[in-house]
């Protein structure tokens, strides 16, 4: 940690425990500073943290099981399933029965729903990468994302086109190999370029889910296609497709990097829909339930069922949730009502 201080602080620091690594002297308006570099806080060993745990709370029924388990699964990492458990942030002091069984309890079940989730976004992904190879290359042709009077926003158009190139570029798939060598410009043992663009339904194929969301929602609002691949997902107007895209894209990153699903809030949301063409939420939902995981899930569920997917994954988050009874869905949204709305049925 880089810190500055005065000469008259730095005199103070020789009396105290703080370690310093390294000094840098710099003058300013007359006055000596100094900057240096304070150590961060020791490392701790496995029992020493198996003890901070204990000191503040924390039941651990089995220390071996929890020697193990931290072995493997980092102290920081587990923090974001005990924190609510605290009834003390600031000192990080536990409440009453808050049991390291039931972190690990909580983080296996974080495991496994994101790997349900994981399924459901490649089904949706690639019905979405389908959808608008087809809908669009069939009206305009297979190089319709190059035109940019398809498209609102002209720098944005810019930009997702050439992240859209990048990734084509990056790809080691066999058939983007092929492609390279046929039409490709190499320098230096490398394909610096292309002689001939990729139509759309080679290039979409090794496309991020980001930057396919990203391209529909700046497609004109007037194209008819537009309008069209939203009526495929069971939705009526292309902004709605649009919001659930961002934040399905949004929760894809999480789940792609193996970070914590349970109990974050989430910065995108999908927005409401009206009259929805399929099954959906009958009960309006709590605030809470809003910003938390649930509303994604179950969007991704309409999602799902509109492409003919949707019974696979709900039936593997039941099955998740009825495995583990006593597990606190509620953190992550689900209303106490979640069974009993039709989608979920």
């Amino acid at each position: 940690m880089l810190t500055f201080a005065s000469r008259k602080l730095v005199a103070n620091l020789s009396h105290t425990k703080i370690t310093v690594l390294a000094w840098h002297t710099v003058r300013s308006a007359g006055e000596s500073f100094f900057i240096y570099t304070m150590a961060n806080k020791e490392s701790r060993s496995i029992q020493e943290q198996i003890e901070l745990l204990k000191d503040r709370g924390m039941k651990i029924d089995n220390e071996e099981f929890a020697r193990l388990q931290l072995s493997h699964i980092s102290y920081y990492r587990l923090k974001g399933y005990w924190w609510d458990m605290q009834k003390d942030k600031e000192h990080h002091i536990f409440i009453d029965e808050s049991r390291f069984e039931d972190v690990i309890s909580r983080y296996s079940f974080d495991k496994e729903l994101r790997l349900i989730l994981f399924d459901a976004i490649e089904a949706i992904e690639i019905a979405l990468r389908t959808k608008m190879i087809y809908h669009l290359s069939q009206s305009y042709g297979g190089l319709y994302y190059m035109d940019k009077e398809l498209f609102i926003n002209e720098d944005l158009h810019r930009q997702h086109t050439d992240d859209l190139i990048g990734e084509f570029m990056r790809s080691g798939e066999v058939f983007i190999k092929d492609y390279k060598h046929k039409y490709g410009v190499w320098q230096d043992g490398k394909c610096a370029s292309l002689t001939q663009q990729p139509d759309a339904w080679v290039i979409f194929e090794v496309a991020t889910f980001g930057t396919l969301s990203k391209i529909y929602k700046n497609l004109d609002h007037q194209l008819p296609e537009k309008a069209r691949i939203a009526n495929d997902f069971g939705l009526n107007f292309h902004t709605e497709l649009s919001s659930w895209l961002e934040a399905i894209s949004y929760l894809r990153n999480i789940v792609a990097h193996h970070s914590r699903v349970w109990s974050r809030n989430m910065v995108k949301r999908p927005m409401d829909i009206s009259n929805p063409k399929g099954i959906w939420l009958q009960n309006p939902l709590s605030e809470f339930a809003k910003k938390k995981p649930y509303l994604i899930i179950t969007s991704m569920l309409y999602l799902c069922n509109a492409i003919n997917a949707g019974d696979t994954y709900k039936k593997k988050i039941i099955s998740l949730i009825e495995e583990n009874p006593n597990m606190p869905i509620y953190k992550i949204g689900f209303p106490n009502h979640w069974k009993k709305e039709p989608i979920w049925q």
